[in-house]
């Protein structure tokens, strides 16, 4: 039987790919309804995770801020 990858190891391949993600990104693309808590796991493991702060008109027209996480890299 083949072990399925997890939500967190999904996440983690694809910000290694050079991808920033944010929680609508995260529930299109690997049905993670909870992304900071995968972002505060993949953070007590090592990973160098820097949150920006995008602010942005949601469909209503209202100003929204919320979070993307981008993997930094070390050299």
């Amino acid at each position: 039987m083949m072990n399925r990858p997890t939500q967190m190891s999904e996440i983690l391949a694809y910000m290694q790919a050079g991808h920033k993600i944010t929680s609508m990104t995260a529930i299109d693309m690997f049905g993670a309804t909870r992304l900071s808590a995968i972002i505060f796991d993949l953070r007590k493991a090592g990973y160098n995770i820097k949150t920006h702060d995008i602010v942005s008109k949601n469909r209503y027209g209202k100003i929204v801020t919320f979070a993307e996480y981008e993997l930094i890299k070390e050299d």
